[in-house]
């Protein structure tokens, strides 16, 4: 599968994230895929409706297995998290109680504190069509919320879990710009071979009369060099327009290299000559 390497270090960490009452299978699958991305791996189940296992969350995990395969199932909320330290709830609606309310931010960085103490940590997400209750809310230390679009707060739960995993990987970063792989380094070109391209190009489009009228050739060509000089090129780049530069000069839209076709739809005659 695209973006996985089963060479390199698997991230398997982290808090359990805590499904109450999961209705559909598609979804667990989503979710362990989500966690897996961001290196989380304990999933925990209270009293999925279709039961477990669950070929369905098998098939959507693409190939999170590792999650899916040590997936604990529980009868009761009260059971899920009686193992942990520290709890948060995840809600987008206000509630009547007095538990602070953190942004994912925040909620992510107490996370890691915690576990890097060796505290065990949890995160509570409720049933797709509504969420948590206010009772399984209260069992929770903290309710951490998401800032969304207030007139449609609402998100799918692997998408939930996608959030807070994202946040708990950033959580663990030395350097927040950090990225896991590079652009492939060009050395930038030289003024002799930028203007080497000013020379190219411009004899091109001399030659097919493109400075017209005569006059207004020494504007045209200021203008010209301005465009071609307002970034700086890379040796590569340059290589590149002038192969193309130099393919125009070759081959006409009338007479294109073998094998191509002309502006007619027919295939251009095979004379040799066109490649001299």
């Amino acid at each position: 599968m695209a973006g996985t390497n089963s060479e390199r270090q698997l991230l398997a960490e982290g808090p359990a994230i805590i499904l109450v009452e999961p209705q559909m299978g598609e979804n667990i699958g989503m979710v362990a895929r989500a966690m897996a991305n961001f290196g989380l791996a304990e999933l925990r189940l209270v009293n999925p409706r279709d039961g477990w296992p669950n070929e369905k969350a098998q098939a959507t995990a693409s190939k999170a297995d590792h999650v899916i395969e040590a997936t604990k199932v529980y009868d009761t909320l009260e059971q899920a998290i009686a193992d942990l330290n520290f709890v948060y709830a995840t809600t987008a609606r206000s509630r009547d109680n007095y538990k602070p309310v953190r942004s994912p931010v925040f909620a992510a960085q107490t996370l890691r504190t915690r576990f890097r103490a060796g505290e065990a940590t949890g995160i509570l997400f409720g049933r797709e069509r509504w969420g948590l209750t206010n009772e399984e809310v209260a069992l929770a230390d903290e309710i951490v919320t998401f800032p969304v679009n207030p007139a449609f707060a609402s998100l799918n739960i692997a998408q939930a879990v996608l959030l807070m995993s994202y946040e708990w990987m950033k959580s663990g970063m030395e350097d927040l710009e950090a990225v896991p792989f590079q652009a492939i380094e060009q050395r930038p070109s030289t003024k002799e071979q930028l203007f080497g391209l000013f020379d190219q190009l411009e004899a091109a489009l001399d030659s097919r009369n493109y400075f017209h009228p005569p006059s207004k050739k020494p504007k045209m060509v200021d203008n010209l060099r301005a465009v071609l000089s307002r970034r700086a090129f890379t040796e590569q780049e340059i290589s590149v327009l002038r192969g193309v530069i130099s393919s125009l000069d070759r081959f006409s839209r009338n007479t294109p290299r073998k094998g191509g076709s002309t502006r007619s739809g027919k295939e251009a005659p095979t004379d040799d000559s066109a490649d001299q």
